[in-house]
């Protein structure tokens, strides 16, 4: 990271692609409130065919060997969910399934595992059903998301929870974790809401900048003595406060300590991490839709070395506002989704950071 600079089209890229999310389907068999997509029912044009995602899964892996999340929409709804999913193990790609749960059955499982799927995650906003299915806008979602858990868990498959952190859930956040660490998941991820796709309906659900400090420092508390993995998404500014809280204890952050979070960033959008919508356009992240080159036109190695908005995402010098003056930018870099749904500006300050910069 210390190396960041601007590069012209053509030059070589040292940016490692460390994560691929590919919405290989916008179909759900759910309504979630704060999709992010506006997923439906569907079906939804322009998805990539057998053929082409075979073809897009090889381009990935001639960029690099990243972790591809297999995401939607519901990615089981897809015919070829498991063909596509072997093939991208047998290039050598680390691949994992994102899926709301409520349609895994024995045979999937099984089917899951012997495509070489490495791990599963499944979304739980609450710790009950009446705190889980008005997220999901389906009554009986939660006890069937848990049924899958419980599939997936006679079957060996490891599998993480996400929680995307409304105002409505927030201070039930403890409940939660408890309930995920029960489950014997592997690893709890809190999504803080980013209000894109449907989700702009629930602006005023987002936590305010206080909370959100809040917040994480007591998710850094945690994630210090539980026997689960504890990751933050779309709060950027964690890596900040885990530097922070680490120098107030006169700690190191190293890998020892602190394990991945020590040499990861905050916002991976265009530097370690790309988004690949179903109708094939390539962005940033799942709530920034900039169109950054479409792998029906061009290839995906071809959108990541040379897209114009991954270069200006690569260069600190471009950041504007407070995340442009601030000693942690190359830790945290602010969450570029949330400054361009609030300016515009995928470049500005990111709006829910209480933190004035040294």
């Amino acid at each position: 990271m210390d190396n960041m600079k601007y590069m012209k089209p053509g030059q070589f890229n040292p940016y490692q692609l460390r994560l691929v999310a590919w919405e290989i389907t916008r179909t759900c068999n759910l309504n979630c409130i704060h999709c992010r997509a506006a997923a439906g029912r569907g079906p939804y044009s322009g998805e990539l065919n057998t053929d082409q995602s075979l073809n897009l899964l090889d381009q990935i892996a001639n960029t690099g060997k990243p972790i591809v999340i297999l995401t939607g929409g519901e990615p089981l709804l897809r015919h070829d969910i498991f063909e596509i999913a072997s093939y991208g193990t047998r290039l050598g790609l680390r691949m994992v399934l994102a899926t709301n749960g409520t349609l895994l059955t024995p045979e999937k499982v099984n089917r899951i595992k012997y495509a070489g799927i490495q791990r599963v995650s499944i979304s739980l906003d609450g710790a009950t059903p009446e705190e889980h299915d008005p997220f999901r806008k389906v009554p009986g979602a939660f006890q069937k998301a848990v049924r899958g858990v419980e599939l997936l868990k006679a079957a060996g498959i490891p599998f993480q929870i996400n929680t995307t952190i409304t105002r409505q859930n927030a201070e039930k956040i403890q409940k939660i974790l408890e309930m995920v660490i029960a489950l014997e998941a592997v690893a709890h991820h809190i999504f803080l809401l980013v209000p894109t796709g449907r989700a702009k309906e629930m602006r005023d659900q987002e936590i305010h900048a206080q909370e959100y400090e809040k917040l994480l420092h007591w998710f850094y508390e945690k994630s210090r003595g539980i026997p689960i993995h504890l990751k933050v998404t779309c709060a950027p500014h964690y890596y900040r406060v885990l530097r922070q809280e680490a120098h107030r204890k006169g700690e190191e952050v190293n890998l020892d300590a602190y394990g991945l979070d020590a040499v990861t960033r905050g916002c991976l959008g265009g530097t370690g991490f790309a988004f690949i919508a179903y109708h094939g356009q390539v962005q940033p992240c799942g709530y920034l839709e900039l169109d950054c080159g479409n792998v029906k036109n061009e290839t995906f190695t071809a959108v990541w070395n040379n897209s114009e908005v991954f270069q200006q995402l690569r260069n600190p010098n471009l950041y504007q506002g407070k995340c442009g003056r601030c000693e942690y930018l190359k830790v945290c870099g602010g969450c570029r989704a949330r400054a361009f749904e609030k300016t515009g500006n995928y470049l500005a300050e990111e709006p829910l950071c209480v933190y004035q910069p040294g």
